[in-house]
């Protein structure tokens, strides 16, 4: 019986580099701007036969818990450009993507308090290397349940074999979780226990069926007793308020994930009441783009399991509904110990449903020493070390709004703060998308069993500031 590093070598020979590109074409196809918005279109192009040679994944505390070549080895010491980067960055998520060296690039993304850091020795597409990155952390993420440095570490083997599939020589060439999962076996109990007995691994006995089909994201032969399809339309505002409660700044970053759970070869059309309102949507490489050009309708083959079918954007101000509103009375008084804060918070535009979640946070000037507070609701915290203010308020309730008011504590001696901190706040509202659109109808063509439908929405703060 042929082992299988000796199949791997038979088809490689046997691919031609036409049909590389291609596949190399079609993952580019679904790849996105860092918050995976539009721009697929630009990361074809030349260069890409030599995209990673290395990739070192870094915690919040600067350590560097693992590493990967898959060409020549780089040593560390080229991340300490990216720790001078990280220094000079206010918060983590302000670190530039793309940093020059001398001698590489180092383009790297923010995911669950883990740095991606990729090194690259060529000129190419940034957001191409994005792309194959945030597709890595996903991957991590269906595996492990979680993209974390414990999980990471505890599963070291499954990840060294991950990284070996995901990138040949430099190429993306198995990056869809149905391909990975033929490949990889995802770590169980039962199966740690057994390969820890018997010696085996994780690695598959077979190639995958669908490694070279036209529909690479979708394994062949899929059966369920329950056929279910899911949707979950989960909306973020980014908004800049100012002091007079007027919106400087607004936007809705969206996405619609699936879980789709159905038997044989679906067909499926899913249908909105108002596609209009989408801007700059980009797609997974399943979905018919022409059938959406025509006639705005989302015709796809899915793949199985979890997905995300589309983001988009929602770019008109006027479109953007601001469902929360602040009254706010922070002041410091010239040649004195001692200052007022008064913040309420209540709903606006939140169409009948529940704010719930809610949390402020407030860095406070350096010469703030402490606060002494009271809240109508919910509790807070200041950490004097950071000046940091989180006032966890909880589900808003209209007849009672949430307050926090109270006295801050000067350096005796200090200037008067030059300006009033801004106030950062995080919500969610259940069963609301903000910028209105809804799901008509999902067709399925192909099979004749009916499946499970049900669509999900979630509205959630994203960068939403409120200037005081």
């Amino acid at each position: 019986m042929i082992d299988r590093v000796g199949v791997f070598e038979a088809v490689n020979q046997a691919i031609s580099w036409a049909l590389r590109l291609r596949v190399l074409a079609a993952f580019s196809a679904s790849s996105a701007s860092v918050r995976r918005g539009p721009g697929a279109e630009s990361l074809t192009g030349t260069g890409v036969g030599k995209m990673i040679h290395s990739l070192f994944l870094i915690n919040c505390s600067g350590d560097i818990f693992l590493e990967k070549h898959w060409k020549s080895v780089v040593s560390q010491s080229v991340c300490d450009y990216f720790f001078e980067a990280q220094e000079k960055a206010a918060d983590v998520e302000n670190v530039p993507p793309v940093i020059s060296t001398p001698h590489h690039y180092l383009i790297s993304i923010y995911r669950d308090k883990l740095f991606f850091v990729s090194v690259i020795q060529t000129e190419v597409p940034p957001l191409f290397v994005i792309e194959f990155l945030h597709r890595v952390a996903d991957t991590f993420q269906d595996y492990f349940g979680e993209c974390s440095e414990a999980a990471i570490k505890d599963n070291v083997v499954i990840v060294y074999e991950l990284l070996e599939e995901m990138l040949d020589n430099g190429f993306p060439l198995a990056t869809e979780s149905n391909i990975l999962k033929e490949l990889i076996k995802p770590p169980t109990i039962l199966r740690s226990v057994v390969n820890s007995i018997t010696g085996s691994s994780n690695v598959g006995d077979t190639l995958p069926t669908g490694q070279l089909s036209n529909i690479p994201w979708r394994r062949a032969g899929v059966k369920y007793t329950n056929n279910e399809a899911y949707f979950d339309v989960v909306e973020e505002i980014d908004a800049i308020i100012d002091k007079s409660g007027s919106t400087v700044f607004a936007e809705i970053q969206g996405v619609i994930d699936a879980c789709i759970k159905l038997s044989g070869m679906p067909d499926l059309s899913l249908s909105f009441m108002n596609p209009r309102l989408l801007d700059d949507v980009s797609f997974h490489p399943c979905i018919r783009f022409k059938r959406w050009e025509s006639e705005r309708v989302l015709s796809f083959i899915p793949p199985d399991g979890n997905f995300r079918l589309i983001s988009y954007r929602v770019s008109s101000q006027n479109l953007v509904a601001i469902p929360v509103y602040v009254k706010h009375s922070i002041s410091f008084k010239e040649n004195s110990s001692c200052g007022r804060f008064d913040i309420t918070i209540g709903p606006k535009q939140n169409m009948g449903k529940t704010i719930e979640g809610i949390t402020v946070t407030v860095h406070m000037p350096k010469v703030v020493l402490n606060m002494n507070l009271t809240t109508t609701q919910g509790s807070y915290t200041f950490d004097p070390v950071t000046k940091v203010l989180t006032w966890d308020v909880g589900k808003i309730t209209p007849q009672k709004l949430p307050s926090l008011k109270g006295l801050v504590n000067l350096q005796s001696g200090a200037p008067k703060p030059e300006e009033n901190p801004s106030l950062n706040i995080q919500f969610k509202i259940q069963q609301l998308a903000i910028s209105g659109l809804k799901v008509n109808r999902l067709d399925m063509y192909g099979e004749k069993y009916k499946p499970f439908k049900g669509v999900k929405y979630v509205t959630k703060a994203g960068k939403f500031q409120v200037r005081t």
